[in-house]
């Protein structure tokens, strides 16, 4: 495991949260050292490696990693899931009731062969965008985007967005995916070069461009959410693992096992939280700001 040399916990900047508000995203540049890149990406790079052997996760059609549970399948970034930095804004914008839901690495070399356009225009959260009837839908989880290649032009594999559709429930598209359809009005790639963070509202809509470069894009992706709400992470079989003792407690809790916890959903709904690890970190240093809604126990 790697263990990186924490500096002082501090919020997210009131710039920092307007600009959230207004546009749904923040690009953060230059969060990771270079010796954390170089592990993340050689991690990453033998998780791609594995998956090309036979019986492996596989590879999609143009060679492509999607690899859900990113811990649990490449333990070496957990140094990532509560990076001093980088965790900043997840516990300033959601508090401290929370656990990571939904996480995956992906690694998308060249495409070499013109794909066929599909609508992949999307905002996060599968069936809460179907079974939440207001408008704007609430935020509920935040994603954090760090970057392991060098994806500073456009067209290479980039994370694309409409800033300030976060607020926007529908938005226009093709009968079905397969349908040739033009970009969405205000569609923006981002680019970013190794080493910077996007941190994003699960609400913005988004999709990804085609890598047709010759940079193979790498990146790690966490969702964080409220722990009433099911992970889709397979972590129920972490505590086995012989890494995991290492871990502190915010980093178990944030992996779906609360030390203190007993297991209920009471725990989970934030009943107790003198109990909860990270309101504790966060209590012992001040953080517990009164004019946040969800850092008030």
């Amino acid at each position: 495991m790697t263990q990186v040399e924490a500096p002082a916990w501090v919020p997210m900047t009131e710039d920092e949260r307007a600009q959230f508000d207004r546009d749904g995203i923040l690009v953060v540049p230059g969060v990771l050292s270079a010796g954390e890149i170089e592990v993340g990406r050689n991690a990453i790079q033998a998780a791609y490696e594995r998956a090309q052997q036979p019986g492996g996760h596989g590879l999609n059609a143009t060679g492509a990693l999607h690899q859900l549970s990113a811990v649990t399948s490449v333990p070496e970034l957990a140094y990532l899931i509560d990076h001093p930095v980088a965790f900043k804004y997840i516990w300033s914008l959601l508090g401290w009731n929370i656990h990571i839901y939904h996480s995956h690495v992906d690694v998308h070399p060249q495409i070499h062969e013109k794909q066929k356009e599909w609508w992949h225009w999307h905002q996060d959260g599968g069936r809460q965008n179907r079974e939440i009837e207001t408008d704007p839908r609430p935020m509920f989880s935040v994603k954090l985007a760090f970057w392991f290649s060098d994806v500073s032009e456009t067209g290479r594999g980039n994370f694309t967005v409409i800033p300030g559709s976060h607020k926007t429930n529908w938005l226009p598209g093709p009968p079905n995916r397969g349908v040739p359809w033009p970009q969405p009005e205000g569609a923006t790639q981002i680019t970013a070069n190794p080493g910077d963070l996007v941190v994003f509202d699960r609400r913005i809509w988004h999709a990804r461009s085609d890598n047709y470069s010759p940079f193979t894009r790498m990146g790690a992706f966490f969702g964080y959410t409220y722990r009433w709400i099911a992970g889709r992470d397979d972590v129920a079989g972490l505590p086995g693992q012989s890494w995991f003792d290492g871990l502190d407690p915010v980093q178990k809790q944030l992996l779906g096992h609360c030390p203190e916890g007993d297991g209920t959903g009471d725990h989970a709904w934030g009943h107790y939280p003198e109990t909860t690890p990270l309101y504790g970190a966060l209590k012992e240093r001040g953080l517990l700001d009164s004019s946040i809604p969800a850092l008030i126990p």
